[in-house]
């Protein structure tokens, strides 16, 4: 304990210096209250530091978090190759001994969904209508759709002869009415859909066609690795397995996306 002497105060040789600081603390639970004493400062500093060294740490934080997200979590693209938005592909449509040139202009793709849709453009397939352009919805084979279509006039038999004709579906043959069987796309050089026509554009009024219909669809094999589109087009009023066959169209001006890890 310290001990304190009482010092003896000369009015003539001591003088008081008011602008000293008082030499007791005014401390409450270690916090001093009392603006006059000199930890008082001290206090209000190490506040000031602590507040800024825990807004560093929160920024810290924040840009460990972003880093994170960005380089753990997979972005799964939405489009793939050459089929994605605003892509074009042409070739031709045979019936018979008749062929026709074809052109699609992709709008819209989405994987996630399963779903891509777009204008299917063909010429020369009747005298009322040289050109004709449909827009048309795809259904992609895999979580939401199965290959058995179960719907347009085509029942499990109808599938059977039409998906066979690919060579890359042969050997899911087997297990197309499997309960809980599920095409993978992702990480396949196939991509299998069907294309259903829903209008003519721009006359979408127009139900009927002399000497043509849209009224079935095309099943669809897509390959990532040639580009290249193979179709056969069922209706159950139509030449049976019209082949369709579209190679992709370079464009500079529409690009893929791409996946980064």
């Amino acid at each position: 304990m310290p001990v304190f002497s009482n010092p003896v105060i000369s009015a003539t040789t001591s003088t008081i210096n008011n602008n000293s600081l008082p030499d007791k603390c005014m401390c409450v639970d270690g916090v001093c209250r009392d603006p006059s004493h000199k930890h008082y400062a001290e206090q209000q500093k190490k506040q000031q530091e602590q507040l800024r060294q825990q807004q560093l740490l929160q920024k810290r934080k924040r840009r460990l978090s972003l880093t994170t997200e960005i380089s753990s979590v997979r972005l799964l693209p939405t489009t793939t190759c050459s089929l994605y938005s605003g892509s074009k592909f042409r070739g031709e449509q045979r019936s018979g001994r008749s062929s026709y040139d074809v052109s699609v202009h992709i709008q819209h793709v989405d994987l996630s969904e399963s779903f891509l849709c777009g204008y299917l453009h063909i010429r020369g397939l009747t005298e009322d209508y040289p050109e004709l352009t449909t827009f048309f919805e795809a259904e992609i084979i895999g979580r939401k759709y199965s290959f058995l279509t179960k719907k347009w006039d085509a029942d499990d038999k109808v599938d059977i002869q039409h998906w066979t004709r690919f060579q890359a579906f042969r050997p899911l043959k087997s297990h197309m009415k499997k309960d809980g069987f599920v095409y993978d796309f992702h990480n396949k050089d196939f991509i299998f859909m069907r294309w259903k026509e829903h209008f003519l554009v721009p006359d979408h009024r127009v139900r009927t066609i002399n000497g043509a219909s849209f009224a079935g669809f095309y099943y669809i094999c897509y390959q990532l690795s040639t580009g290249i589109i193979t179709g056969f087009y069922y209706h159950k009023n139509s030449d049976r397995f019209q082949e369709l066959k579209l190679h992709h169209c370079a464009d500079n001006n529409s690009f893929p996306s791409f996946e980064f890890r």
